[in-house]
């Protein structure tokens, strides 16, 4: 077994995590003749996708332009729009002026100059990332990350992208079958034979011959089929910092055909979790995240459609009853044992909040298809590793989802809980020491593929009222040096506004005419 070469990798469980890790195994592991690597993804037909997680980040672009998709066949079939961030709506004290963004583009003049002191000093309403950054003012105005010439995946402001989440597993199964090569095997999993060393050896599939395998990557979602269920290793849970266990989300129609789409994650919070609102070119998505500790599924469900009524949907009796998901808020600390893999919801979930889920598929998949094991004999070494960065990532992305509530002075039971100490992750407490004087930097978050830089966190912290306390000047921090960025700012505005089309009209032209290619 040892000098064994690694040469068939099969993925149990399709869906965007199954479909976006085949593509990009597939992708990385082909030559001019073709595939230099047997992908086969095993697909039950019991088994629906999820099919809420319609929220990206922009290492999406990457990944799409990785596997070799067209941005406008995705846009088109997938129902696909442009995210330029998130915006945060009564998170702070829940006053009706109560919003703050955090903008994909990075602030003005970023690892140059530091702009919190400054905006602090300032004393005024304006918002640090109204001052620091033009996406926010994009995103005010309704206005697309591109223009109609821009070529594919190219950006006048940095973006992601909101999307059909059941949509995107069909688009990537086709593309992974027809055009890469990637082998489609439809049929329930039955059971597991393993090697002498427990291993996996075989799969045994309903209805089809046993299929056998080198490598088994685990997309099964929550079920984890095989590195919980087979293997047995365990989840960590968090809900000792992130209470959300509970979900219920619906599909609402525009009131109109031509209502603008919004171009950022719209989160607004609620007396026990928040809601999210995603623009689509054909409908939003909308759910509530709760925790059902604090509150019943039926006020849940009632200030959702009370939200749903005031944003101009629908009201309850025409809308469908919302579908109830139920949250495990944990993650694997070891998602690589033995020759199993799991990614994507087989390796954790913690909440939908700031759309952590694919992304981590995303570095997942490429971590995978980047360090894939030569032989078995280097397995374990890569699998060591992958735990590791993978533990790190999971933790920064409890820390930084926490780093949300626990700042806010709302005050029902939920959001006060959030705020106990003992709530709080010890490294996100000091971190929260050294924030009172130093902003956020790249000396608190040294890895290079940081889900959330830096400057997320100064997004956050700052929107959500922490204003740095004097301290001695740097040079990073002349006061005329940030004016002068913030100048800037408003300059840029001024031109992109009018350059830039709106965001419906840009998704528009896409389905119909295309993008240019580079």
């Amino acid at each position: 077994m040892a000098g064994e070469a690694v040469r068939e990798v099969v993925i149990v469980g399709g869906g965007s995590a199954g479909w976006l890790t085949a593509g990009v195994i597939a992708a990385e592991h082909r030559d001019r003749n073709g595939p230099t690597l047997r992908v086969t993804v095993v697909e039950s037909p019991d088994v629906p996708a999820i099919g809420v997680g319609e929220g990206t980040w922009p290492t999406m672009r990457d990944t799409l332009r990785r596997i070799g998709v067209g941005e406008a066949e995705f846009v088109r079939t997938c129902d696909a729009t442009f995210k330029q961030g998130s915006q945060f709506i009564g998170w702070v004290d829940g006053r009706p002026q109560d919003r703050y963004s955090h903008p994909f583009s990075l602030p003005q003049g970023f690892g140059e100059v530091q702009l919190g002191a400054t905006w602090a000093a300032r004393g005024d309403e304006a918002s640090f990332a109204h001052l620091a950054s033009v996406q926010p003012h994009l995103c005010d105005a309704g206005r697309g990350p591109k223009q109609f010439a821009t070529p594919e995946y190219a950006a006048v402001a940095n973006y992601a992208y909101h999307l059909d989440a059941t949509a995107l597993g069909g688009f990537l199964r086709a593309h992974c079958v027809d055009r890469l090569g990637v082998r489609h095997v439809v049929g329930h999993m039955e059971g597991i034979e393993t090697h002498d060393n427990g291993d996996i050896a075989v799969l045994r599939v309903r209805d089809q011959p046993a299929i056998g395998g080198d490598l088994f990557v685990d997309c099964t979602g929550m079920r984890a089929l095989l590195i919980g269920a087979h293997y047995g290793i365990p989840t960590t849970p968090v809900d000792e910092a992130l209470f959300n266990d509970r979900a219920l989300a619906l599909q609402v129609p525009y009131a109109a055909a031509d209502t603008p789409i919004a171009c950022q994650t719209r989160a607004t919070a609620q007396s026990a979790g928040w809601i999210w609102d995603i623009g689509l070119s054909a409908r939003r998505g909308v759910g509530h995240v709760y925790a059902s500790a604090f509150i019943s599924d039926d006020q849940a469900e009632a200030e959702l459609h009370a939200y749903i009524a005031a944003s101009g949907g629908a009201p309850a009796h025409q809308l469908p009853a919302a579908r109830r998901i139920d949250l495990q808020p944990g993650y694997r600390r070891t998602p690589w044992h033995r020759n199993c893999v799991a990614i994507g919801l087989a390796a954790g979930f913690v909440e939908p909040l700031e759309a952590s889920a694919l992304v981590l598929v995303e570095l997942a998949a490429a971590r995978l298809a980047e360090e894939m094991p030569t032989d078995r004999a280097d397995m374990d070494l890569l699998a060591a590793r992958f735990n590791h960065t993978f533990a790190e990532r999971w933790q920064r992305v409890v820390e930084f989802l926490k780093l949300h509530y626990l700042l806010s002075r709302r005050d029902t039971p939920y959001w006060q809980a959030h705020r106990a100490q003992d709530s709080v992750p010890q490294a996100l407490r000091e971190r929260l020491q050294l924030w009172r004087h130093q902003p956020p930097s790249r000396a608190d978050f040294p890895r290079s593929e940081e889900i959330f830089p830096s400057a997320s966190w100064q997004y956050i912290l700052y929107g959500m009222g922490v204003r740095p306390q004097p301290r001695p000047a740097r040079r990073t921090e002349d006061p005329a040096q940030a004016q002068a960025r913030f100048e800037e700012v408003a300059a840029l505005s001024r031109r992109m506004l009018p350059a830039l089309p709106a965001h419906r009209a840009l998704v528009e032209h896409i389905k119909a005419h295309g993008l240019p290619r580079l």
